[in-house]
């Protein structure tokens, strides 16, 4: 008699295999691409520009780093990056190319195209040689990775020695109050925006409910030193509506 030892993971609230995850997400995105950056700015009232903003003033871009974002869909990230720094070069990684199509139809990409380069791929096997980066950058896109650790492992290995790990993502509030609240948002008014919107509530469903799976704080903080990091330190953005995580690879 043999025993099925497939490993499961999380989609949202749904407990299904890992090996069918990465495709799910896939469709997500896929799915929500042409509105995506309208429902940011939508969902949180812009604040993620500011959030934004915030991960490039810690992070200091300097001209002559190279970066890669991963999950960086439509080069928010990266074109902050450049604006900061500009002679610096990027990489923009997303395993979604429709993501990265509506990235392209922005004025930035051509106005930085021959420091910018669009790269369809998965965090967890980046197709990259080892030490290639000074900076790793995710926003709001780890939580979607079926094998949290093994992204965390790749990105110190592309990064150099005395490079540099960011992550921004949706967090966990302190305040169980602040936080039931939050959830009540979150879960009756995001999906509604998201069929008004993008003709998409379950995707956005979704979404809301991998944030409630994402690792708190210190969870989150223990994984990146546990992937080799050091220097490991994080803060609060909006009382915990989201964080920034930043490790250096010494």
């Amino acid at each position: 008699m043999t025993q099925d030892t497939e490993k499961t993971t999380h989609f949202g609230f749904e407990t299904v295999p890992e090996a069918e995850k990465a495709g799910r997400v896939h469709g997500v995105f896929t799915s929500v691409a042409s509105k995506y950056d309208v429902m940011n700015d939508v969902m949180s009232v812009g604040v993620h520009r500011v959030w934004k903003d915030a991960m490039m003033d810690w992070l200091a871009p300097r001209d002559g780093q190279r970066l890669l974002d991963v999950a960086g869909g439509t080069g928010d990230i990266a074109f902050r990056f450049l604006k900061r720094a500009p002679a610096a070069s990027a990489v923009v990684l997303d395993m979604t190319e429709s993501m990265l199509i509506e990235g392209r139809k922005r004025a930035e990409a051509e106005a930085m195209s021959d420091r910018l380069d669009w790269i369809v791929g998965d965090a967890m096997a980046l197709p990259f040689e080892d030490n290639s980066f000074d900076v790793y950058t995710i926003s709001f896109g780890i939580r979607n990775v079926t094998r949290i650790e093994d992204a965390l492992s790749e990105a110190f290995r592309v990064l150099r020695p005395g490079g540099r790990l960011m992550v921004l993502e949706f967090s966990q509030l302190p305040n169980p109050a602040m936080q039931w609240a939050y959830d009540r948002y979150s879960f009756n008014v995001i999906p509604r925006m998201g069929q008004v919107i993008a003709g998409d509530s379950a995707s956005y469903q979704y979404l809301v409910e991998s944030i409630r799976k994402f690792p708190d704080q210190e969870r989150f903080a223990t994984m990146i030193r546990q992937a080799g990091f050091a220097q490991v330190k994080y803060r609060n953005l909006t009382f915990g509506v989201a964080a920034l995580h930043s490790g250096w690879k010494i």
